[in-house]
C-alpha cells in the first residue's frame, strides 16, 4: 500500500501520515511548508518538498511512486480570512485539488481521501447532517464544496472512487499554534505563553464543537480500507458543542492561568455550526475518546514544552474592504 499524504508536515497531515505509517503503508508526504514544520514529517515516510499547484511535479511523483491511495490534506483553512484572499483561496483549494485529482484518474489511484469542511453546510439547520444541501458562505467552504462535486463527478465518469471528511474546528499537538488566521485552541494557547489576554471576536458566544486530533485522524487514515466508506460523505469530530466563551475558560484552566479575554468587533462568520456524526459512528464503529478537557490538556502539556509562536502577518491581503482591524498589517 503506498499513499501520498498531501500537506502531510502540517497538522492534521502528520497525524494521519503517523497513522499510516503505523497501518504498513507506505508514505510519502507532500508539503511546501507554508504552514508546517518539517518536523512534524513522521519517521519512515518520505518527504518532498513542492506544492499542488507545481503539476509538473505530481507528474514526477506519481510516475517514481505509483500511489494506490491519495490522501488530500493540503489546504490554507482559514474561513474567516478567505473573504479577503479570494484567488489564493481558490488557487490552493480548488485547483491545486484538481491538479491531484487529475493526477489520480491518470495513474490508476484506488481511493481519494479528501478532507473537506462543514464550511461547505454553511448555516443551516442543526446539528449538520450529510444529507443536508450545502450553503457555503465563505470562499473556503465555497472551494471545499467545489471538490467534492468534481469528485463525485469524476468518480461518474472515470470510476475514481473517493471518500470525503467533513471535520470540523480540530486541534491537537502539532498545530501551528503561530497562526493568527485560524485555530482558536491554539491561538489563545500562543496568546497566553506570550502574556496576552486571550482575543475573541463578537460576544463569545457563538458555538463550535472543538475536535480532538485523535478523534479525528485515525478514522481518515483507516478509510482507505473500509469497503462501507466508499464513495461517502462522513462528518467527523466532537457531539458536544461549546461557546468561545467556555473555550478560553477551559484553555485558561488547562494552561494554568487565570482566563483573561479581550473582545474584538464581530466578523462575518456562522454564529453556530456542530454536527451529527451517526453516519461516521455507524460505519466506522466510531466512539469520541475525548472530551474538550481531556483533549486540551493533551495539547496544553505539549505547547507548554515547544513554546509560543511568532504570529505571523498574512502577506497577500487582496481585499482591505471590512478587513477586521486585528488582521490588518501593522506597519512600524
Amino acid at each position: 500500500m503506498i499513499s501520498l499524504v498531501t500537506g502531510g508536515a502540517g497538522f492534521m497531515g502528520a497525524h494521519v501520515a503517523d497513522h499510516l505509517v503505523k497501518m504498513g503503508h507506505q508514505v510519502v508526504v507532500l508539503d511546501d511548508l507554508s504552514g508546517g514544520f518539517i518536523e512534524n514529517v513522521p519517521q519512515g515516510a518520505d518527504f518532498v518538498q513542492g506544492s499542488i499547484l507545481d503539476s509538473e511535479l505530481l507528474k514526477s511523483i506519481f510516475d517514481e511512486y505509483h500511489f494506490d491511495y491519495v490522501f488530500h490534506l493540503a489546504a490554507y483553512a482559514a474561513e474567516g480570512l478567505s473573504h479577503f484572499i479570494k484567488h489564493f483561496n481558490y488557487q490552493n483549494n480548488l485547483i491545486g485539488s484538481i491538479n491531484l485529482i487529475n493526477s489520480a484518474v491518470n495513474y490508476g489511484v484506488k481511493r481519494f481521501i479528501f478532507t473537506s469542511s462543514i464550511a461547505v453546510y454553511g448555516a443551516g439547520q442543526l446539528p449538520m447532517t450529510e444529507d443536508m444541501v450545502p450553503a457555503p458562505e465563505d470562499s473556503y467552504g465555497i472551494a471545499k464544496f467545489a471538490v467534492e462535486m468534481d469528485l463525485q463527478a469524476t468518480h461518474e465518469i472515470f470510476g475514481l472512487d473517493y471518500v470525503i471528511f467533513r471535520p470540523h474546528n480540530v486541534y491537537g499537538e502539532k498545530q501551528n499554534i503561530g497562526d493568527k488566521y485560524r485555530n482558536v485552541v491554539g491561538i489563545f494557547m500562543n496568546q497566553i505563553l506570550r502574556n496576552e489576554p486571550m482575543t475573541v471576536f463578537g460576544n463569545g458566544e457563538q458555538t463550535r464543537a472543538f475536535s480532538y486530533i485523535d478523534d479525528v485522524a485515525p478514522i481518515i487514515a483507516e478509510s482507505s480500507q473500509l469497503d462501507g466508506a466508499r464513495n461517502q460523505i462522513f462528518n467527523i469530530g466532537a457531539d458536544q458543542p461549546y461557546s468561545v466563551n467556555a473555550l478560553a475558560g477551559v484553555v485558561a484552566a488547562a494552561m494554568g492561568v487565570e482566563k483573561k479575554v479581550k473582545y474584538l468587533a464581530a466578523r462575518t462568520e456562522v454564529v453556530h455550526a456542530f454536527s451529527d456524526h451517526s453516519k461516521v459512528a455507524k460505519v466506522f464503529n466510531y466512539i469520541q475518546k475525548y472530551n474538550l478537557e481531556a483533549g486540551v490538556g493533551r495539547m496544553a502539556e505539549w505547547v507548554r514544552k515547544h513554546g509560543a509562536r511568532q504570529s505571523r502577518e498574512f502577506g497577500g491581503i487582496e481585499i482591505e474592504r471590512n478587513l477586521p482591524p486585528s488582521w490588518r498589517k501593522v506597519i512600524s
